[in-house]
């Protein structure tokens, strides 16, 4: 059973459903407060109306013929007319003494509770408050009903709560329109660097997107874009560069070979001179094999990051071990090699031996007969050091600044293996730790070569 991938989300519809559900909450809770202050302020008015018209039927009951002229002043209601309060009068034993015309058939005596606070109550499809006092008179217990006709509260209670209402769904449709709008405008310059960056290609290398006219929160975004853009540049140009070179370098030992078969292909000769073209040939493979071994390192040194095998070693013993190994060369060229200091390092053992071994042997290639070779070892606390020293021909300063660069070669090179990529091994040796090489040299006074590796 297979499985969709998930569809990518939509930054825009995001926004606007985030910022329409935000929109919608606050309104809600600011229209939710408006209308429970409204209606708690509505109904306080009517209550403290309903406790002064209790405190008025009191008044008139404690005046001289109390009972008689609450009587005659609830008989002035004209009959069928709506009376906005309900007013009654009852003994101890609930007997009525006085009360509206039409009361008892719309809210009995018992429908009054005995609390001091109003209280709701639906008749007849009206809202009624009920409100209940004693009153004492003449040494006799006499209770006080009002009731207040709340319908048209109620009614103006639905009507706000409905107004309220399509106020709130007008005002998120509102906002929802606002935060397309809004987010629509505020991704354009997105979208406008989308195009800009469409536009990079092979041809478009050196195009910039430049950080002027973009919003704050785009602008990391295009010096990332820029830095990007400038390293794939210079990586094409050294690709190009470096097809090249291989081209060159690959060009001339085949050209050799070629020749020379040529030439032997135009006679008869004799088995030695075949033999001197076979030999010749086996020379201009094993060139042929060196550059490509060089080449391969080179490849797999680059694609190692990350799988290196670091391990603590002595640096002492290492260079020891590579002085040892060229030592009947350096005897046979009449050349002295000598170890100094003392060094632990934490990197690819075989690596390091790979990048010194190449110093060593660029060294007594260009160091005369009765020269010297050093190869010293330091510890600088947050790194340590490996340098080759040698006193021969040395490398002029203009030089110097291109020595690590693949096939590039001075005074015939000062690269192990004649071609100009011994010294660009220790370059990528040195980038793969994270460390860097540095070479100091003078004509004819000698050269120092220090490679700085850090420690972890």
């Amino acid at each position: 059973m297979s499985s969709r991938p998930a569809e990518p989300r939509s930054i825009a519809s995001q926004l606007v459903l985030l910022f329409t559900l935000a929109a919608a909450f606050l309104l809600s809770c600011g229209l939710g407060a408006l209308y429970w202050i409204v209606v708690r302020h509505a109904f306080e008015e009517d209550n403290e109306v309903l406790a002064d018209k209790v405190a008025a039927v009191r008044a008139d009951l404690s005046a001289p013929g109390g009972i008689n002229l609450v009587t005659e002043e609830l008989k002035n209601i004209r009959p069928g007319e709506r009376a906005a309060y309900w007013v009654r009068v009852v003994d101890s034993t609930n007997r009525i003494l006085a009360e509206t015309p039409g009361m008892s058939a719309v809210l009995p005596v018992s429908v009054f509770t005995t609390r001091k606070k109003p209280a709701d109550f639906h008749a007849d499809g009206r809202l009624f408050s009920l409100l209940t006092a004693d009153h004492q008179i003449g040494g006799s217990s006499l209770k006080i009903q009002v009731a207040q006709d709340r319908s048209a509260d109620e009614r103006f209670m639905k009507q706000f709560a409905a107004l309220l209402v399509a106020v709130l769904a007008l005002s998120v449709a509102a906002s929802a329109i606002i935060a397309w709008s809004v987010t629509k405008r505020g991704l354009r310059p997105l979208g406008k660097m989308t195009r800009a960056l469409k536009r990079a290609g092979p041809k478009q290398l050196h195009e910039r997107v430049t950080t002027v006219g973009w919003p704050r929160e785009l602008q990391p975004l295009a010096i990332a874009f820029d830095d990007m853009l400038a390293r794939l540049e210079d990586s094409f140009v050294r690709l190009s560069q470096f097809s090249a070179d291989i081209a060159h370098e690959l060009r001339t030992p085949i050209a050799n070979i070629r020749g020379e078969a040529e030439v032997a292909l135009t006679r008869s000769r004799s088995a030695e001179e075949y033999r001197e073209v076979i030999e010749s040939t086996i020379v201009e493979c094993e060139h042929l094999g060196h550059i490509v071994d060089n080449l391969l390192f080179l490849a797999r040194t680059e694609a190692a990051e990350g799988h290196l095998q670091r391990t603590s070693f002595n640096g002492r013993a290492a260079i020891e071990k590579i002085a040892a190994f060229h030592e009947p060369i350096a005897e046979e060229q009449r050349l002295s090699i000598r170890c100094d200091g003392e060094s632990t390092f934490i990197a690819d053992e075989m690596l390091f031996e790979r990048a010194v071994n190449n110093l060593v042997e660029n060294a007594v290639r260009h160091t005369a007969a009765g020269g010297s070779i050093e190869i010293m070892v330091a510890n600088r606390g947050a790194s340590s050091e490996v340098s080759v020293k040698d006193n021969g021909s040395g490398i002029a300063a203009e030089h110097l600044p291109r020595v690590f660069d693949r096939f590039y070669q001075a005074d015939s090179a000062r690269s192990s293996d004649g071609v100009g990529l011994g010294l660009a091994l220790v370059k990528s040796i040195m980038d793969l730790h994270g460390g860097s090489p540095r070479i100091e040299s003078q004509p004819g006074r000698g050269t120092t070569v220090t490679l700085t590796f850090p420690n972890p």
